[in-house]
């Protein structure tokens, strides 16, 4: 499956849980970044508005299909939530929540993937199409058109990276954290044949961390590639046995070691970096 968003933003996007402190502020953010709100769907408040925004109490009182939604879910309730989404046929969904109990986090990401939908997090700040539309709560202007895929596993990463990149006048394709958690809707290999696909691409970068496998897929599916990848994998100097980051990054054996990772992503073909600086660098120059 190529998501459609790398071609064309979302044009109907619901926001789940819209009406807490943090949601509501990321509500106005994305309306100002010019994304597509269409309704927020907020059970027993149906008919009423979030500072102009329509509220239904479920997805079923839509006029028509959205084609994106945006889960500002409480932990607990995002399995019900990514459900209901598939259940209405949504391609693409952005859930906010961390701490999402792992076992709910693998039956989403399963669902979604079984019904043809991208699920992006659990524990993500979301997507970013510079100049066109946001998707949760990654600055945009941190960020500016290009022809850069920045992907990465950390939130605080995903932020800086965009805003160096930006600095140093290198615009992005599209900015995508994909999750913090262990579990996440897709993986970072599943996000290569979409990008290879799309023509406003011209090169990726990938940052990673240490613990867990994921590069190791990535590595095996980048010789079909056409484009330029850039590996950067945190963690390099973390003391062994010691959980790094709230999401608890840990290398649990010597192949989930940032250093390890980073060697196969090389030997993959990728142009591995130690430090994001250096990613600007081998950016640039391509």
């Amino acid at each position: 499956m190529n998501p459609s968003f790398l071609h064309a933003p979302p044009r109907r996007v619901v926001i789940i849980n819209p009406t807490g402190r943090y949601a509501s502020a990321q509500v106005a953010a994305m309306r100002a970044a010019g994304t597509a709100l269409i309704a927020g769907i907020a059970p027993g408040r149906g008919g009423t508005t979030l500072d102009g925004l329509p509220l239904l109490d479920d997805l079923s009182q839509l006029d028509a299909p959205a084609d994106a939604a945006v889960l500002y879910t409480p932990p607990e309730g995002v399995l019900d939530a990514v459900r209901a989404c598939i259940a209405g046929r949504i391609p693409l969904i952005v859930a906010a929540a961390e701490y999402v109990p792992v076992h709910d986090s693998l039956k989403a990401a399963q669902e979604a993937r079984a019904a043809g939908s991208w699920l992006i997090g659990p524990n993500t700040l979301g997507l970013c199409i510079p100049g066109q539309t946001l998707l949760g709560s990654i600055a945009p202007e941190f960020c500016t058109p290009g022809h850069i895929a920045l992907l990465c596993r950390s939130g605080t990463l995903t932020l800086a990276l965009a805003r160096l990149l930006t600095e140093a006048g290198l615009g992005q394709s599209a900015v995508i954290h994909m999750g913090g958690d262990l579990v996440i809707g897709r993986n970072p290999h599943e996000y290569l044949a979409p990008l290879a696909a799309d023509p406003n691409t011209r090169a990726i970068l990938l940052c990673g961390e240490l613990g867990g496998d994921k590069e190791y897929a990535l590595a095996e599916a980048l010789p079909t590639l056409n484009k330029p990848l850039i590996a950067l994998i945190m963690g390099r100097h973390a003391p062994a046995g010691t959980r790094m980051g709230h999401a608890g990054a840990l290398a649990g054996a010597d192949r989930e070691t940032a250093h390890a990772k980073l060697d196969a992503l090389r030997q993959a073909g990728a142009i591995a970096v130690e430090r994001p600086e250096q990613a600007v660098a081998a950016l640039a120059e391509l």
